[in-house]
């Protein structure tokens, strides 16, 4: 069998947000995986665009990876309770693709912010976006990484305890999943 392929979708546009960096290390405990990245750097969502020039091609190219990846891991930073527009505008351009990539696929979604909840609401927040789309997502363990920017060592390794036993029971679920 091929290696699965895990599509990481970080809901922070900065290279080495912490939400980039967990989504690397949940494709580390995941184990033998081909990570995909996304990329969010989309137009913001305009039906007078979409009628006029269609679906953008890195709108396409997105949902494509979402329909081809064997499971997703979405990380979300929390930005005033809530997650970031860039993400939602992601999800917004992805329901206008033709089909519905999300269906049936398995989804982790875990949160990693500043603040001492660790993204808990812009979390809840992302599962609710996610409900029409039906996607299976998983339920647990919640990820949620708080004080973000300190739980990280300099080669990106999560570094507390606790958090890496959630992050690697989160994977070992992700992966039983897609054997579902």
């Amino acid at each position: 069998m091929s290696e699965p392929i895990l599509l990481g979708i970080a809901g922070a546009l900065r290279k080495d947000s912490t939400n980039r960096k967990l989504i690397r290390e949940a494709a580390r405990l995941f184990g033998r995986c081909q990570l995909v990245e996304a990329d969010l750097r989309l137009p913001l969502y305009d039906a007078d665009l979409e009628e006029a020039e269609g679906i953008p091609e890195a709108v396409q190219h997105l949902s494509d990876q979402v329909a081809q990846a064997d499971a997703v891991v979405i990380s979300t930073p929390e930005y005033n309770k809530a997650p970031p527009g860039v993400l939602k505008n992601a999800l917004d351009w992805i329901s206008r693709t033709s089909g519905n990539p999300w269906q049936d696929k398995p989804v982790a979604v875990m949160s990693a912010a500043a603040g001492r909840a660790g993204g808990e609401r812009s979390q809840m927040v992302l599962r609710a976006c996610m409900v029409p789309f039906q996607p299976r997502i998983l339920q647990g363990p919640e990820m949620h990484l708080a004080n973000s920017r300190n739980q990280f060592d300099d080669a990106g390794r999560l570094s507390g305890e606790l958090y890496q036993t959630t992050l690697r029971d989160l994977m070992e679920k992700l992966r039983a999943e897609i054997g579902r």
